[in-house]
């Protein structure tokens, strides 16, 4: 009797451990992910995030990111020599097109006929423009991948990780225009040559399905199979989260967001300013600061860590100084990582003080006669 007791504790300890195992970590069907805060880039989950492997298209986050940045949406793109395989908007030589039309096509209808032109519009080759996006992904931090097509297509030396797409989906998400595309579920946009207008639909379906999403970007290859990079925003804080080879990547990205969102505490930071700050050439010697202190907000979803400010100040200031003109600048750093910033700005006026008159030499032998009279 005492060993059925005993047999049967050990099942119910171990179905319990089991329980909250799996409601604590998300059992996810992709081969590799990772979910990142957007604005600290701290890893909330991985798992192989940091194994090599194709990412399909959502390399057109790249693309269009270069795109974006080069300065030329307006100029018209022409189609030539156009050879691509896959999805496409409909693209035939001859036809006129803006560049950001070109961008709306790649990241709503994930056109590689879109991808193509823009590689070589902007460098005369997808060959050198995969230098840029190679050169773009050092400057954002991408040490573990290598692009060589403009569009995803499989190639053996086209290749990245869960963790640096989700770097490339932080930093993307921080353009305006860009955030705008990948976040809208449709666009009608105009051709220039010939002269019609098409209507292209955005194919992630967490934009409809899961509260917060407002983008990223889908991929798919058979060697690559289903790929996606998603943002969200809940709770004031940005997750990025990368499913690489998903069986059922719409699902894994709820799990990651419901399970990071779950870990994620957000707080406020008590800065601590000094009293004033000294100043020459006023009606007034010391001057109050004060700063936002709602904009030293930062989340975290691991243990917390050291918390330490950073204030950049003058030793002193010259009048005149108007109330509210930014005069420093106070961050918040966690584990070495600046976390937040908010400006400092004078809390009120400081008018410049008046000159003082410096009296002519016949002032001065009146007024010497005056006091010896006195």
């Amino acid at each position: 009797m005492l060993l059925k007791k005993l047999i049967f504790t050990l099942i119910f300890a171990v179905i319990f451990s089991f329980s909250v195992y799996s409601a604590d970590e998300p059992q996810l069907s992709a081969e590799c992910a990772v979910l990142i805060n957007a604005e600290t880039l701290e890893v909330i989950f991985k798992k192989n995030a940091n194994k090599s492997h194709s990412m399909a298209s959502t390399t057109k986050i790249m693309t269009a990111l270069l795109a974006l940045e080069s300065g030329r949406l307006g100029e018209t793109v022409t189609a030539r020599n156009l050879v691509t395989e896959g999805t496409s908007i409909g693209l035939k030589d001859g036809y006129k097109l803006s560049l950001e039309v070109l961008t709306w096509g790649m990241l709503l209808e994930s056109g590689n006929d879109a991808a193509k032109l823009t590689a070589d519009f902007l460098a005369g080759s997808e060959e050198n423009f995969a230098l840029l996006m190679n050169e773009k992904a050092g400057e954002i931090g991408m040490t573990s991948t290598n692009f060589v097509t403009a569009s995803g297509l499989d190639s053996r030396e086209h290749y990245s990780t869960a963790y640096d797409m989700a770097l490339l989906g932080a930093y993307a998400v921080k353009n305006p225009l860009f955030r705008e595309i990948c976040s809208a579920k449709s666009k009608t946009v105009r051709f220039i040559k010939p002269d019609i207008s098409l209507t292209f639909y955005n194919h992630n379906r967490l934009l409809s399905s899961c509260e917060g999403v407002f983008g990223i970007k889908t991929g798919f290859t058979k060697k690559s199979g289903r790929c996606l990079v998603s943002a969200c925003l809940r709770q004031g804080v940005t997750l990025v989260a990368v499913t690489l080879n998903a069986g059922d990547d719409w699902n894994d990205h709820k799990k990651l967001y419901d399970y990071g969102y779950d870990k994620t505490v957000t707080e406020s930071a008590c800065l601590r300013l000094p009293e004033s700050i000294k100043v020459y050439g006023g009606n007034k010697n010391t001057l109050a600061i004060t700063a936002d202190e709602e904009r030293t907000v930062y989340s975290y979803s691991g243990e917390k860590g050291e918390i330490r400010q950073k204030l950049y100040l003058k030793e002193f200031l010259y009048a005149p100084i108007k109330k509210g003109e930014i005069v420093g600048k106070a961050v918040i750093i966690r584990n070495g990582k600046e976390i937040a910033e908010t400006d400092i700005t004078a809390a009120h006026d400081i008018s410049a003080a008046e000159p003082v008159s410096t009296p002519t030499l016949w002032e001065r032998i009146y007024n010497r006669i005056i006091d010896i009279f006195r």
